[in-house]
């Protein structure tokens, strides 16, 4: 197969994909067609307890040492707004995440690999991952065998603010821990004429909510990028009776592990002690997700250095306060994870949100020599 017909070639998978988005934990009809591709290019599937995803296995004459490329497979569920021939065919679902271009890059690359399988040296595993919406599909995937032996890990993501041909990454956290809070408020309800007979939770949880910013403007160091967001308050039904209960929910982003101890600790606090001045009380609950990214310094360079050598524009980019549970992987092994430019225009999660295909071939060489390239790194040391 020519480079050209190798291109074409993956811009039919990339459409497919695309044409078929499938939601975390949903992911059948994508999970059985990476399966079949992988088989008919003569990969090894594992045999592992996962009800979507798959992990293949490429292995040289020697079987060791073992580095893994992820990829996550899963969509959202937004209506496509694209002009697109081949948008997506299944309502409310999109691949506005650039899960459709991560599939096709690594099994792209896989198809290189197994190309000069005799020249490997030792064995790449092909990571297939469900459920990175959900912020714990990584942990599905480290539940099984998948990662035993693994000495590296490498993953990527679609950079819609990177033109095509520009690589960005850099050294330590490259996108924030994800976490999620509730915060139940509990008052008294009565009727709106009568406040003073109740304890109005609609008070308590807006001083709560304006009290809750000064923790990332007064508790951390203001160098240490972080975020907390309230996104979802609710409370009351009708405009004459003040409720007895209100509800707020948000998420929590930090780059610095001290400060993701620190915030919630805070929250806690000021909350039960801004409810119980007005007489009311609070449930907090904290919903973990996963941690920062946190790139290898050895890992990286070498990513960055293969970048260059293939002709990647390379560009040292800051962290962003987006997550990304690659992060779990980074927490078992030294890991890599690096954006791809993939035409600049709307950004991720956008109904709108477009890949422009000829970032397709150039990406999946890129994981492709940088696999072969860590093998023997790794063998070295």
């Amino acid at each position: 197969m020519s480079e050209k017909q190798f291109e074409q070639r993956l811009k039919q998978i990339f459409e497919y994909f695309h044409q078929r988005p499938e939601l975390s934990y949903e992911e059948y009809n994508t999970t059985s067609k990476l399966a079949e591709l992988l088989r008919n290019i003569g990969v090894d599937i594992l045999d592992l307890p996962l009800k979507t995803g798959v992990v293949g296995e490429i292995k040289g004459e020697k079987g060791k040492p073992i580095i893994a490329i992820r990829s996550d497979i899963d969509a959202l569920p937004i209506d496509e707004e694209t002009n697109l021939i081949y948008k997506s065919k299944n309502p409310g679902r999109m691949h506005a995440c650039g899960h459709d271009f991560h599939m096709t890059s690594i099994l792209g690359a896989a198809y290189l690999l197994k190309k000069d399988q005799s020249k490997l040296n030792g064995t790449v595993r092909i990571l297939f991952q469900p459920a990175e919406e959900s912020s714990h599909g990584a942990e599905e995937i480290l539940k099984t065998d998948a990662l035993d032996g693994v000495e590296a890990v490498f993953g990527l993501h679609s950079a819609p603010d990177l033109d095509v041909g520009v690589l960005g990454t850099n050294v330590g956290p490259l996108t924030a821990a994800v976490d999620r809070f509730e915060i139940e408020v509990i008052g008294r309800g009565t009727h709106a004429a009568h406040p003073e007979i109740g304890i109005d939770p609609i008070i308590i949880v807006s001083n709560i909510i304006t009290a809750l910013q000064t923790i990332i403007s007064r508790n951390l160091c203001p160098s240490n990028s972080a975020v907390l967001s309230v996104t979802h308050v609710e409370s009351g039904h009708t405009w004459n009776v003040i409720p007895e209960r209100a509800y707020i929910e948000g998420t929590v982003r930090t780059l610095d592990e001290q400060d993701r101890i620190l915030v919630p600790k805070k929250m806690r606090k000021i909350s039960q002690e801004i409810a119980a001045s007005y007489g009311g009380k609070i449930n907090f609950i904290w919903h973990e997700g996963p941690p920062a990214t946190n790139n290898d310094k050895k890992l990286t360079e070498m990513a960055i250095k293969m970048a260059q050598n293939i002709g990647y524009k390379v560009r040292i980019i800051q962290p962003k306060l987006g997550g990304e549970d690659f992060a779990y992987y980074q927490e078992k092994l030294p890991g890599a994870f690096v954006n791809i430019g993939v035409g600049k225009g709307e950004s991720l999660h956008s109904p709108k949100f477009k890949i422009d295909e000829s970032a397709l071939l150039k990406s999946s060489l890129y994981f492709k020599n940088l696999a072969e390239k860590a093998l023997i790194t790794i063998d070295k040391n």
